[in-house]
């Protein structure tokens, strides 16, 4: 039997994936997978219990106790979370609590999209699409920015970039699955793009892998 055709979607922050990823799934009728809000849950849920976001010990046995019936809480989605999912998402004991919870969501029969930052490199290296969505920082801090501003959230661009290019530094050089793109991912460069020009060259990156996929 053919595994399910799954869609990975790997980058930073901001720079649009997760708007693709939600697309994607809505366009092929799958279910998505935000992999960043098991990181930024467990990050906030360990600072909330007082303990040390840089402790492995600390961080790794909040992840072990995480369910998907966590994941509603506003606070996940907020600027200081996603700090916290950075800080938290470099200890390995966290990575692999997380890793089954990943993992048995991309066993979805019908297929699934998979949003994150090492999707197609270390959760489903096999999957039939890969894409790997980036910007340059100064357009992704902006978009965080307009974002956070929606949310009601005060801080001001040049702090909302100096964020940005911290967890760059931090996602891209930690030991344990560093944020890089698949060798074989397609690299989707969002800057001079709108959601829509972005989502469609999406579209027609997966529609060619689905189409190798189906006849191999």
């Amino acid at each position: 039997m053919k595994p399910p055709f799954i869609i990975t979607v790997d980058g930073p922050a901001a720079s649009g994936k997760g708007t693709i990823a939600n697309r994607l799934g809505a366009l092929y009728g799958v279910p998505v997978l935000d992999s960043g809000l098991l990181y930024r849950a467990v990050g906030v849920l360990t600072r909330r219990a007082g303990k040390d976001l840089d402790s492995e010990q600390d961080a790794g046995g909040v992840a072990m106790t995480l369910t998907a019936a966590m994941l509603d809480d506003p606070e996940f989605r907020t600027r200081g979370a996603g700090e916290c999912a950075s800080r938290v998402a470099v200890h390995s004991a966290v990575r692999l609590a997380l890793r089954e919870l990943q993992l048995a969501f991309a066993r979805t029969p019908q297929g699934a999209v998979l949003d994150g930052r090492d999707m197609g490199t270390v959760i489903c290296p096999e999957a039939p699409a890969k894409l790997y969505v980036t910007a340059t920082p100064e357009v992704r801090a902006e978009r965080r920015w307009k974002q956070l501003k929606g949310q009601g959230e005060e801080v001001s661009l040049a702090d909302v970039l100096e964020d940005i290019r911290r967890r760059d530094e931090r996602d891209g050089s930690r030991a344990d699955s560093p944020m890089v793109a698949a060798a074989d991912a397609v690299l989707l460069d969002t800057t001079e793009m709108t959601i829509e020009q972005a989502t469609d060259a999406a579209r027609r990156t997966v529609e060619a892998a689905r189409a190798r996929w189906e006849t191999s």
